[in-house]
């Protein structure tokens, strides 16, 4: 029987999406599809035959949507690589998910991403007082680097999971097989997290725009830690309004490539 994992960016711009309210688009072509960019979120799936595993990476604003457009009926985890708006606040819009089949959603995240969480979102995760209602978020709490596994009807998937400096806050990137995900980054200073980044088929990673910035990766930066961490593949994501696709696509060296919304990798190993 035929195992397939896909890995589908349903979602590649910063935090105000492109175009940003006002209809400003900066620096893209509003005419090229590739420049409408929703906030950052990846869906992977591992598919065994018609049986499917399904994990959703980061409920950001745009995750209704996102999930409206890649029918997404069902969900095993979700995972949370930080607690920034951009990255959790859709998360109320999982309730569907936990009416439609009857059971709590998980949702995995670290003690720091929970803190956040449980203050603005801890009503998912309990019963609310006096009533019948059930909570609709079940949490998992991970520690990076100690590797972890996803069970659904497509069969397992394991995940490592691995921490990084995004400016004032660390994050967690995600290792899955040999492709990592890695949306919000400054710095990477931990060896095993180094670790985590290298012998990669595919890396996804942050880079914000081409000036600098205090808490992203911009391009300059991405492609020096391609360099030296060396994936076969790397797709850059997180994209500012002030990186058109075709124009970055010009500039990029080979092996690298702009991501888009709807791009998708495929693992059939």
């Amino acid at each position: 029987m035929t195992t397939e994992t896909t890995f589908t960016l349903l979602g590649t711009g910063s935090s105000g999406g492109v175009p940003r309210i006002g209809n400003d688009w900066g620096a893209c072509d509003p005419e090229n599809p590739k420049n409408r960019r929703r906030r950052c979120a990846m869906l992977v799936e591992k598919c065994e035959g018609k049986e499917r595993t399904s994990i959703l990476i980061d409920t950001g604003p745009d995750m209704r949507e996102q999930l409206l457009t890649a029918n997404v009926q069902h969900l095993d985890a979700v995972l949370l690589t930080h607690a920034h708006a951009d990255h959790i606040f859709g998360m109320d819009d999982l309730r569907q998910l936990a009416i439609r089949h009857r059971q709590r959603v998980n949702v995995y995240m670290d003690a720091a991403t929970s803190e956040t969480v449980m203050r603005a979102f801890g009503y998912c995760y309990q019963q609310a007082p006096g009533t019948s209602y059930p909570s609709i978020c079940l949490e998992h709490r991970i520690t990076a680097p100690e590797d972890f596994n996803i069970s659904g009807d497509g069969g397992a998937i394991g995940v490592r999971p691995f921490e990084v400096n995004h400016g004032d806050i660390n994050a967690l990137g995600f290792r899955f097989g040999d492709i990592a995900y890695l949306p919000d980054v400054k710095t990477v200073e931990r060896a095993d997290s180094i670790n985590a980044l290298t012998g990669l088929e595919v890396l996804i990673l942050d880079a914000l725009r081409q000036s600098p910035h205090p808490t992203h990766m911009n391009v300059e930066e991405a492609l020096a830690f391609i360099e030296q961490v060396k994936p076969r593949r790397a797709i850059l994501t997180n994209m500012h309004s002030s990186i058109d696709y075709a124009a970055i696509t010009k500039e990029l060296p080979a092996g690298v490539e702009a991501a888009y919304d709807g791009l998708t990798v495929v693992d059939n190993s």
